[in-house]
């Protein structure tokens, strides 16, 4: 079975900046180990959020990071704004994650490639 998985091209490595495609061609090839972070506020998050995403608003992104997640884990992190996903990468890499990914475009460029976004809704009680 090992060598089968030698026939088919490998996905692009992580990058410090990545397009929707290069996350789209690893979460393809079946890459579990990684986490996508929508640091948006969660009103915005809860409207639409790339597939499988978490959100961790930029305020709470540190805490949140070191209760959940491992310094050496990739992450892919995208905000409303490019220059807001470069800050909160930035953030995240002078706290010790080693392997951040600003996801340019976020969940926009994912939305307009035609690929799935989710929404989470409100039930009112």
């Amino acid at each position: 079975m090992k060598r089968l998985f030698g026939l088919f091209p490998k996905p692009s490595p992580l990058r410090d900046i990545s397009r929707v495609y290069d996350l789209k061609e690893r979460l393809d090839w079946g890459e579990p180990a990684l986490t996508i972070i929508d640091v948006r506020d969660r009103d915005a998050f809860n409207e639409r959020h790339v597939m499988g995403a978490i959100s961790m608003p930029q305020a709470e992104l540190i805490e949140r990071a070191k209760e959940s997640l491992e310094f050496d884990r990739d992450l892919y992190v995208y905000a409303e704004t490019d220059e807001e996903s470069a800050e909160a990468a930035n953030i995240l890499r002078q706290e010790g994650y080693e392997k951040v990914s600003l996801l340019r475009g976020g969940v926009a460029a994912w939305k307009a490639a035609g690929f799935p976004v989710e929404m989470t809704t409100a039930t009112a009680a």
